[in-house]
């Protein structure tokens, strides 16, 4: 076994071996920052422990990056980016299982919810830009008859990238697959507390034949090692998902460093709009993965659900019945949908915002204790008569917790969703569709869904507005991202042949 494999158990019985090492120009290297124990949510004991990066380690890792695109990288066609692309997917596809297996033993989500649709979904976003590698064009512009002008979409150079706990795999593919297919080197840090599944896709970029310095992998804290990384001079553009207040951080280091490109999905409080004409058994049902989700570990998640009056007994029997339908426990049994929040920290950020929730007025109608007694794990919880300037309806939870209320009008339906210092996503129910386009086009968010909710496509482009951050990932509109426009102007010369 390699220096930095250790082996891991499963609940299931099987053993896994995990990388621990930081992953700098193809190689596995201890890092020079302290060991951080990995944590299993769902048992609260210690899975291994992993080497996180320090200064020397960032540059490291930068300088492989810059060096490797410099001499190497920006020279290798488009076309060729794309199979080695193509390539890494194939290999995400053979070892899909375990990729799922260490993001349900890591993070606690489901194992059969991380394989079907976080890594199904990854692997497909990569199969998509290896797609875009070679029709990545510029432009001829006619000016003047005797001056030729075109323009280049080249790369910007090294991207830094950060990424957040909750979804490790396809956070990543979100940003490296867009990234690669323009031509750029990645220096990715993981979350602290997720990094094993992204040390394992690190192995399969190896393997896929990417040259050394293209793809590096680190792991440790924000305020050390992201800190170090968002600051760095050779790092042309920083790709971060998390919270706002980091995302403010990230941006006032680009600024007192090198001014680099920043692209930035941060956090939200998405509103659902349930309206008297919708059908309530499909918006129940909808409305309740909308938040419950990942646990409610999502920036999108619908934690916001606006009712019409009239409908709001029948809806919330509806809703009521769809959340009693959620099955809580061990992520790798086969029936498993909620699975434990990702850390004590988390678990007591979330139970003391039940409390406030109920010191604030609000009704706790279902849930809101612990499951179980080990384990970080956290009832769906429901809060009615909820008021929109309380705590619970503006304040990110990042956990299983909906507030509920109502409305009368659909002009107060907008203006309490639009009452937000969020804008990542919104949603509307109705049979309607002059009132779906209506709601849809006055929302302020940078995604409404329509009778459905939180669903994503590889070609349809997602991110915020006002406090959730800037910049589109996926879709066309990713390319843009992670590229710069150069004009280049030829004077044609008479040389009188």
């Amino acid at each position: 076994m390699a220096a930095d494999l250790q082996s891991v158990t499963l609940s299931n019985g099987k053993k896994l071996e995990v990388h621990t090492h930081l992953f700098i120009n193809n190689e596995f290297v201890p890092g020079h920052g302290p060991l951080i124990e990995n944590i299993n949510p769902a048992t609260e004991e210690v899975i291994c422990a992993v080497h996180s990066a320090d200064e020397s380690d960032v540059n490291a890792a930068v300088e492989a990056a810059n060096t490797c695109f410099n001499n190497v990288w920006r020279k290798v066609a488009p076309a060729e980016r794309g199979l080695l692309i193509n390539k890494l997917a194939n290999l995400m596809e053979r070892d899909k299982e375990e990729l799922a297996a260490l993001d349900a033993l890591d993070n606690g989500k489901a194992y059969t919810v991380a394989r079907d649709i976080d890594i199904t979904d990854s692997i497909a976003c990569f199969r998509y830009f290896a797609g875009w590698s070679d029709k990545i064009h510029g432009k001829t512009i006619d000016t003047v008859a005797d001056r030729w002008c075109y323009t280049r979409h080249e790369a910007l150079g090294v991207v830094g990238a950060v990424i957040p706990w909750n979804y490790p795999i396809m956070m990543a593919a979100w940003k490296f697959a867009p990234a690669l297919a323009t031509g750029n080197c990645v220096v990715m840090k993981t979350s602290e507390l997720t990094p094993l599944s992204m040390l394992k896709f690190a192995a399969l970029a190896k393997e896929a034949g990417f040259p050394a310095g293209v793809v590096n992998i680190i792991t440790g804290y924000g305020a050390t090692t992201g800190n170090f990384l968002a600051n760095h001079k050779l790092v042309s553009k920083m790709a971060f998902t998390g919270s706002t207040v980091t995302g403010r951080k990230i941006m006032e280091s680009s600024s007192h460093s090198n001014l680099k490109k920043l692209q930035l999905e941060l956090g939200g409080k998405s509103a659902q709009i349930v309206c008297a004409d919708a059908d309530l058994k499909n918006a129940a049902v909808m409305a309740c993965g909308g938040i419950f989700n990942n646990h409610g570990q999502s920036c999108n998640a619908g934690s916001r659900i606006f009712v019409q009056s009239s409908v709001f007994d029948k809806f919330m029997d509806l809703f009521v019945k769809a959340t009693d339908d959620i099955v809580l426990g061990d992520p790798f049994a086969e029936d498993t949908f909620q699975g434990p929040q990702i850390s004590k920290g988390q678990f007591d950020k979330i139970m003391n915002y039940i409390k406030i929730g109920q010191e604030e007025g609000a009704t706790l109608y279902k849930g809101g204790k612990r499951w179980g007694d080990k384990g970080y794990y956290i009832e769906p919880t429901i809060f009615i008569n909820c008021k929109n300037n309380m705590r619970i309806m503006q304040e990110e939870i990042f956990g299983p917790v909906v507030g509920i209320a109502t409305f009368e009008t659909i002009d107060e339906a907008i203006a309490l969703a639009n009452d937000s210092t969020y804008g990542l996503a919104g949603g509307v129910y109705t049979s309607n569709v002059d009132t779906a386009i209506r709601v849809s086009n006055e929302i302020k968010a940078g995604t409404v869904w329509v009778n459905t909710f939180d669903v994503f496509d590889q070609s349809t482009p997602f991110g915020g507005y006002k406090q959730s951050g800037f910049g589109k990932e996926l879709g066309k509109y990713a390319l843009q991202e992670y590229t710069q426009v150069k004009v280049v102007k030829f004077q044609l010369l008479n040389t009188g042949a």
